[in-house]
Protein backbone atom coordinates (compact mmCIF):
# COMPACT_ATOMS: atom_id res chain seq x y z
CA UNK A 1 0.00 0.00 0.00
CA UNK A 2 1.36 3.40 -0.97
CA UNK A 3 1.74 5.75 1.98
CA UNK A 4 2.79 9.39 1.73
CA UNK A 5 4.20 11.13 4.78
CA UNK A 6 3.80 14.90 4.60
CA UNK A 7 5.93 16.91 7.03
CA UNK A 8 5.68 20.67 7.39
CA UNK A 9 9.04 22.30 8.03
CA UNK A 10 9.88 23.45 11.54
CA UNK A 11 9.10 26.98 12.64
CA UNK A 12 10.86 29.54 10.43
CA UNK A 13 12.12 32.95 11.45
CA UNK A 14 9.07 34.54 9.81
CA UNK A 15 6.66 32.00 11.31
CA UNK A 16 7.93 33.11 14.70
CA UNK A 17 6.82 36.71 14.05
CA UNK A 18 3.72 35.63 12.07
CA UNK A 19 4.85 37.07 8.77
CA UNK A 20 3.53 35.51 5.54
CA UNK A 21 6.42 33.99 3.59
CA UNK A 22 5.10 32.15 0.55
CA UNK A 23 8.16 31.33 -1.56
CA UNK A 24 10.54 33.68 0.26
CA UNK A 25 13.56 31.56 1.23
CA UNK A 26 13.51 31.97 5.00
CA UNK A 27 15.67 30.04 7.47
CA UNK A 28 14.43 27.93 10.37
CA UNK A 29 14.36 29.56 13.79
CA UNK A 30 16.23 27.93 16.66
CA UNK A 31 12.89 26.59 17.90
CA UNK A 32 12.17 25.24 14.41
CA UNK A 33 15.44 23.31 14.41
CA UNK A 34 14.58 21.80 17.79
CA UNK A 35 11.12 20.85 16.53
CA UNK A 36 12.52 19.12 13.45
CA UNK A 37 15.02 17.12 15.50
CA UNK A 38 12.31 16.06 17.92
CA UNK A 39 10.06 14.81 15.08
CA UNK A 40 12.85 12.68 13.61
CA UNK A 41 12.19 9.43 15.52
CA UNK A 42 8.46 9.50 14.68
CA UNK A 43 9.17 9.90 10.97
CA UNK A 44 11.96 7.29 11.00
CA UNK A 45 9.58 4.71 12.47
CA UNK A 46 7.77 4.63 9.11
CA UNK A 47 11.01 3.81 7.25
CA UNK A 48 10.46 5.96 4.15
CA UNK A 49 12.01 4.47 1.02
CA UNK A 50 12.12 7.81 -0.81
CA UNK A 51 12.50 11.31 0.60
CA UNK A 52 11.61 14.43 -1.38
CA UNK A 53 11.86 17.98 -0.10
CA UNK A 54 10.87 21.42 -1.25
CA UNK A 55 13.97 23.23 -2.42
CA UNK A 56 13.36 26.15 -0.03
CA UNK A 57 15.86 26.36 2.87
CA UNK A 58 13.37 25.81 5.68
CA UNK A 59 12.27 22.50 4.17
CA UNK A 60 15.75 21.36 3.08
CA UNK A 61 17.12 22.02 6.57
CA UNK A 62 14.15 20.28 8.20
CA UNK A 63 14.78 17.24 6.01
CA UNK A 64 18.42 17.15 7.07
CA UNK A 65 17.51 17.48 10.75
CA UNK A 66 15.02 14.64 10.38
CA UNK A 67 17.96 12.52 9.21
CA UNK A 68 17.62 12.82 5.43
CA UNK A 69 20.29 15.26 4.20
CA UNK A 70 20.38 13.60 0.76
CA UNK A 71 16.67 14.10 0.04
CA UNK A 72 15.70 14.85 -3.55
CA UNK A 73 14.99 18.57 -4.04
CA UNK A 74 11.59 18.98 -5.69
CA UNK A 75 10.50 22.51 -6.74
CA UNK A 76 6.90 21.29 -7.16
CA UNK A 77 6.79 21.10 -3.35
CA UNK A 78 7.44 24.83 -2.88
CA UNK A 79 4.92 26.82 -0.85
CA UNK A 80 2.16 28.74 -2.61
CA UNK A 81 3.36 32.00 -4.13
CA UNK A 82 1.61 34.82 -2.26
CA UNK A 83 2.72 37.59 -4.62
CA UNK A 84 2.57 41.08 -3.14
CA UNK A 85 1.65 39.64 0.26
CA UNK A 86 5.13 38.13 0.65
CA UNK A 87 6.53 39.42 3.93
CA UNK A 88 3.22 40.90 5.11
CA UNK A 89 2.34 40.57 8.78
CA UNK A 90 -0.65 38.28 9.14
CA UNK A 91 -2.22 40.48 11.83
CA UNK A 92 -2.12 43.45 9.46
CA UNK A 93 -3.72 41.46 6.63
CA UNK A 94 -6.48 40.26 8.94
CA UNK A 95 -7.12 43.83 10.14
CA UNK A 96 -6.77 45.70 6.85
CA UNK A 97 -8.17 43.14 4.37
CA UNK A 98 -10.15 40.58 6.36
CA UNK A 99 -12.34 39.43 3.46
CA UNK A 100 -9.37 39.03 1.14
CA UNK A 101 -7.35 37.16 3.77
CA UNK A 102 -10.29 34.85 4.55
CA UNK A 103 -10.74 34.27 0.82
CA UNK A 104 -7.07 33.42 0.42
CA UNK A 105 -7.27 30.93 3.31
CA UNK A 106 -10.36 29.40 1.66
CA UNK A 107 -8.67 29.14 -1.74
CA UNK A 108 -11.00 31.61 -3.44
CA UNK A 109 -8.69 34.65 -3.62
CA UNK A 110 -5.12 35.25 -4.75
CA UNK A 111 -3.18 38.43 -3.95
CA UNK A 112 -1.67 40.38 -6.83
CA UNK A 113 0.98 38.28 -8.62
CA UNK A 114 0.05 35.37 -6.34
CA UNK A 115 -0.69 31.77 -7.27
CA UNK A 116 -4.32 30.81 -7.82
CA UNK A 117 -5.37 27.90 -5.59
CA UNK A 118 -6.40 25.64 -8.51
CA UNK A 119 -2.97 26.11 -10.11
CA UNK A 120 -1.23 25.49 -6.80
CA UNK A 121 -3.24 22.32 -6.17
CA UNK A 122 -2.39 21.09 -9.67
CA UNK A 123 1.31 21.73 -9.05
CA UNK A 124 1.21 19.77 -5.80
CA UNK A 125 -0.65 16.97 -7.62
CA UNK A 126 2.35 16.77 -9.95
CA UNK A 127 4.60 16.08 -6.96
CA UNK A 128 2.20 13.43 -5.68
CA UNK A 129 2.26 11.76 -9.11
CA UNK A 130 6.04 11.50 -8.84
CA UNK A 131 5.62 9.83 -5.45
CA UNK A 132 3.15 7.35 -6.92
CA UNK A 133 5.48 6.56 -9.80
CA UNK A 134 8.32 5.72 -7.39
CA UNK A 135 8.93 2.11 -6.37
CA UNK A 136 9.05 3.00 -2.67
CA UNK A 137 5.84 2.16 -0.82
CA UNK A 138 6.45 4.89 1.75
CA UNK A 139 7.43 8.32 0.49
CA UNK A 140 8.35 11.23 2.75
CA UNK A 141 7.69 14.75 1.47
CA UNK A 142 9.14 17.59 3.55
CA UNK A 143 7.26 20.67 2.49
CA UNK A 144 4.97 23.49 3.65
CA UNK A 145 1.60 23.99 5.28
CA UNK A 146 -0.06 25.14 2.07
CA UNK A 147 1.32 22.16 0.17
CA UNK A 148 -0.18 19.77 2.71
CA UNK A 149 -3.56 21.51 2.51
CA UNK A 150 -3.41 21.35 -1.30
CA UNK A 151 -2.57 17.63 -1.13
CA UNK A 152 -5.56 17.01 1.16
CA UNK A 153 -7.80 18.97 -1.19
CA UNK A 154 -6.58 17.06 -4.24
CA UNK A 155 -6.57 13.59 -2.67
CA UNK A 156 -9.63 13.82 -0.41
CA UNK A 157 -11.63 16.78 -1.71
CA UNK A 158 -11.11 18.47 1.65
CA UNK A 159 -11.44 22.16 0.77
CA UNK A 160 -8.85 24.50 2.34
CA UNK A 161 -11.57 26.41 4.20
CA UNK A 162 -12.24 23.21 6.17
CA UNK A 163 -8.63 22.60 7.23
CA UNK A 164 -6.87 24.40 10.06
CA UNK A 165 -3.37 25.69 9.33
CA UNK A 166 -0.86 22.85 9.48
CA UNK A 167 1.45 23.09 12.49
CA UNK A 168 5.23 23.42 12.23
CA UNK A 169 7.22 20.18 12.28
CA UNK A 170 4.04 18.13 12.09
CA UNK A 171 3.31 14.84 10.35
CA UNK A 172 0.29 14.17 8.14
CA UNK A 173 -0.15 10.77 6.47
CA UNK A 174 -2.14 9.88 3.37
CA UNK A 175 -2.57 6.20 2.56
CA UNK A 176 -3.88 4.72 -0.67
CA UNK A 177 -5.33 1.24 -0.20
CA UNK A 178 -6.75 0.12 -3.55
CA UNK A 179 -5.91 3.59 -4.96
CA UNK A 180 -8.47 5.29 -2.72
CA UNK A 181 -7.03 8.01 -0.51
CA UNK A 182 -7.62 8.03 3.21
CA UNK A 183 -6.29 10.31 5.92
CA UNK A 184 -4.44 8.29 8.55
CA UNK A 185 -2.77 11.07 10.54
CA UNK A 186 -3.11 14.86 10.60
CA UNK A 187 -0.94 17.46 12.33
CA UNK A 188 0.86 14.99 14.64
CA UNK A 189 3.81 16.40 16.55
CA UNK A 190 6.23 15.41 19.27
CA UNK A 191 4.88 18.33 21.32
CA UNK A 192 1.41 19.73 21.97
CA UNK A 193 -0.29 20.22 18.58
CA UNK A 194 -0.37 23.80 17.29
CA UNK A 195 -3.99 24.64 16.43
CA UNK A 196 -3.45 28.27 15.42
CA UNK A 197 -0.21 27.91 13.42
CA UNK A 198 0.80 30.82 11.19
CA UNK A 199 0.52 30.22 7.44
Amino acid sequence: MKRILLVRHGESEWNAIRRLQGQADIELSERGREQACALGPMVASFKPGLVMTSDLKRAVHTSALLGYPEATHEPLLREQNVGTWTGAEIAHLMADAPAAYAGWRAGTFAPENGEIWADFRARVAGALEKAFAAEAETVLMVCHGGVIRAALDGALGLAPARIIPVGPASLTILAFPKDEARLEVFNATSFAPVIDAPD
